[in-house]
């Protein structure tokens, strides 16, 4: 699997870290049912069939984040961008 970063150009998988659902929100800590909304964000979540955004690290390369969607049956890179310049919603 090869992942085309905005900086390094297409790159294999091997140089990257993978964080998780980038379509996920971290909960206010302040909020009322806090407990219950990180318990929800830390162990509930989704198994995607196909079409996924994910967090990528680039850990052997330009240290940037990006937002990588990805086909989670056949593990076709759909595109990336660098995760602070993507608003990321559900």
């Amino acid at each position: 699997m090869r992942i085309p970063c905005p900086y390094c150009g297409a790159r294999d998988a091997h140089e990257f870290a993978y964080l998780g659902d980038a379509t996920v929100s971290r909960p206010d800590p302040a909020a009322p049912d806090a407990e219950d909304a990180f318990f929800t964000y830390a162990y509930l979540r989704d198994n995607p069939d196909g079409e996924h955004r994910e967090y990528w690290y680039h850990a052997n390369g330009c240290r940037q984040w990006l937002v990588v969607t990805r086909n989670t049956r056949t593990h076709e890179i759909l595109g990336a961008s660098l995760a602070r310049a993507s608003e990321v919603t559900a």
